[in-house]
């Protein structure tokens, strides 16, 4: 069950003794082996599968933790381990564990709509809200980007005989059934060839399959020439089936021109699973296999156009694609393997101990500046730019103290900063008419930008919003929720909702947020992302203490996520 949250740190954070919470003890054993899953702490897992339904035997009648999402994300793990997943929620539903909570319906509803069950997703969302589960606003967005998604498969001919299949459910069904079905047909919305008509206004959707697959037809002639592009009008031909991976993955191989073996999964989402592998066996050849289903060569596209456009100083920051295999049922992406985990791990880390990143160790923010400078002055726009997609580049030597090194990201301050990845949402603005304007909502919770959620065009600014985002993240361990205010000229100017500590630079945030959050569609925003950057170098670099302390940071956070 791919789309189910399962953070080890969102199980670690009990504010009660053991003799106080039961379910303490078991909720610490469970963190520890889910840190040890992919280790040769657990060569398997079994232990996790048995310690899971252990504890799901233990309190699944003790009325203390019906309402407990601790429990409900142990309840979880314990679906994602069964072949029968309706059976353990029909279970939960009888037990009545967190019916009034929204994670409950959020999850299950993004499993089946996974699976293709749109109609078992649709009424999941139903059913919360109609229990007004909590947060209750959250949960009606989610159903609405849930409706959107579906409204966009309109420009899939399946989408009508999907529809047929909804009125003929409601044409048999009761007539509670009727209202479910009904409240879930989302209209024929004006969509064609990746176009959304609205107010008379025509805006590319660019994530839509039609302009996606239109954009891949045109350009099929130049990427059939890239290196490492291998089509098949065949389905994959291995004897291992690739499906059999997500349950269990540890050393099996595949085959994909020489053979990949899998040594467990990196991680994963409700349509592709990222999986570390040795080539050929040979355990120092480590290579990332992102497998996706359908088959999506849209990601090999874009990492080729960074191959070419990002200056070569630079490309260390955007993630490297060796080949892509692709068959008729799936695709085989083969790139880079990271092995120090994301931005978000190192945010978890500190949620474990209780608290949010130091503000220096906030100073990934400068290269988060640089590579949006660097991308949108190469004419792409990322889409998804989130703290899951940035993985951590450590130095192979410890960073030195040194201020011009650190000015100008040369010796081991090269090698040291952030990489980011999963190009799927790429666009590639060179193949649109200039001044081309975006709608289409990304669908990622707390991640979509203000133009998205006012239903108004966008282009450069889905990148800079989630920047804001990973640094209120970062700052306040949490997601950013954002105020409209009204200013001395008449107009409007956002702004996050929550304060800053006294001890932090203030103004050096504030003006961050203030003018990402605002800025003017006719300036230039890359000349905006470099003036913000060398603010955030010229504060780092004004006192050698902050160096000092940024190094020590460094040298303990790799340490400590590199030993997880």
């Amino acid at each position: 069950m791919a789309v189910v949250s399962r953070n080890p740190e969102d199980m670690s954070k009990p504010s009660f003794s053991a003799a106080d919470d039961p379910l303490l003890p078991w909720l610490r054993s469970i963190h520890k082996a889910l840190l040890g899953r992919d280790s040769s702490q657990l060569n398997n897992s079994t232990d996790l599968d048995l310690l899971v339904s252990n504890c799901i035997n233990t309190f699944k009648s003790d009325p203390r933790y019906r309402d407990d999402v601790r429990y409900l994300k142990i309840w979880f793990l314990y679906m994602d381990g069964s072949s029968d997943y309706e059976r353990v929620f029909r279970e939960m539903e009888e037990r009545r564990i967190c019916i009034h909570k929204a994670l409950l319906y959020e999850s299950f509803a993004l499993f089946f709509e996974a699976k293709g069950r749109l109609i078992d997703a649709c009424m999941i969302y139903h059913l919360g809200i109609s229990r007004n589960a909590e947060p209750l606003g959250r949960l009606k967005k989610a159903q609405v980007l849930f409706l959107e998604r579906m409204s966009e498969t309109v420009i899939n001919e399946s989408f009508q005989k999907k529809r047929k299949e909804f009125l003929q459910l409601k044409k048999q069904g009761s007539k509670a059934w009727n209202t479910v079905v009904e409240g879930c047909i989302p209209p024929i919305v004006q969509i064609k060839n990746g176009v959304s008509a609205e107010s008379g206004e025509k805006f590319v959707n660019p994530w839509s399959v039609s302009t996606l697959k239109n954009l891949l037809q045109k350009m099929n002639s130049q990427v059939v020439q890239y290196e490492g592009y291998h089509p098949s009008n065949r389905a994959y031909p291995g004897k291992v089936a690739l499906s059999s991976l997500l349950k269990s993955a540890r050393n099996k191989t595949i085959e994909i021109g020489g053979e990949d073996q899998i040594k467990g999964c990196a991680g994963q989402g409700g349509f592709a699973q990222v999986f570390k592998a040795y080539v050929n066996s040979n355990p120092d050849d480590v290579v990332a296999l992102k497998i996706q289903k359908p088959p999506f060569p849209w990601e090999f596209y874009m990492y080729r156009q960074l191959d070419m456009r990002i200056p070569e100083k630079e490309r260390k920051s955007f993630g490297f694609a060796h080949r892509l295999h692709l068959y008729s049922d799936y695709s085989v992406l083969v790139s880079d393997y990271l092995a120090h985990g994301t931005l978000q791990d190192a945010i978890n880390s500190n949620v474990v101990i209780g608290g949010s990143m130091e503000e220096v160790l906030c100073i990934y923010t400068i290269e988060m500046l640089q590579i949006l400078e660097t991308l949108h002055d190469a004419a792409i726009i990322h889409g998804d730019f989130k703290p899951d997609n940035l993985l951590i580049r450590y130095s192979r030597d410890d960073p030195t103290e040194n201020e011009n090194e650190i000015r100008q990201r040369t010796g081991p301050w090269r090698d040291q900063g952030l990489c980011l990845v999963d190009w799927g949402r790429g666009i590639d603005l060179s193949l649109f008419p200039g001044n081309t304007k975006f709608m289409g909502d990304c669908r990622t919770s707390g991640f979509r930008c203000i133009q998205m959620q006012e239903n108004k065009p966008w282009t450069f600014q889905v990148d800079m919003y989630g920047l804001c985002v990973i640094v209120h993240l970062m700052l306040h361990n949490s997601y950013m929720e954002i105020e409209k205010k009204a200013s001395p000229d008449g107009t409007y100017i956002y702004q996050p909702k929550s304060h800053y500590k006294r001890y932090w630079n203030v103004d050096l945030w504030k003006t961050l947020f203030a003018k990402l959050l605002n800025v003017d569609p006719a300036e230039d925003h890359k000349k905006l992302l470099q003036s913000l950057r060398e603010s955030f170098q010229g504060y780092m670099c004004s006192d050698p203490k902050l160096i000092r302390k940024l190094k020590q940071l460094l040298v303990k956070q790799k340490t400590s996520l590199c030993s997880a």
